[in-house]
């Protein structure tokens, strides 16, 4: 951690090299970008977060969409069933059609 020492030496050394008159607008400045980068930090941290729950909801969908689909391309009611109950139909139809051709 810096020192109060080492704080007195960062500000006689910043005077030495901008001058006591530049001091008050050099403070302004940081002050005003580090607002800015905390303005878009939270900016970029919200998007992050909506973009993360709009892929949490996708997947979902879309995983459960598919097993339906193929319930019912294998000829599988879906009506009130499970996606676990979809799933084990179709490893069923699967397996006898399987047994059927050998």
């Amino acid at each position: 951690m810096i020192g109060p020492n080492e704080i007195m030496i960062i500000g006689v050394i910043i005077v030495l090299l901008f001058g006591a008159s530049k001091l008050p607008e050099l403070a302004h400045s940081v002050g005003r970008s580090m607002g800015e980068f905390k303005k878009a930090q939270k900016e970029s941290e919200k998007e992050l977060s909506e973009f993360e729950r709009s892929l949490e909801a996708t997947p979902k969908e879309t995983k459960k969409s598919k097993v339906v689909k193929m319930a019912e391309e294998l000829g599988i009611a879906t009506k009130g069933k499970t996606e676990d109950e979809l799933l084990d139909e179709i490893q069923k139809t699967l397996n006898k059609r399987e047994s059927v051709k050998t």
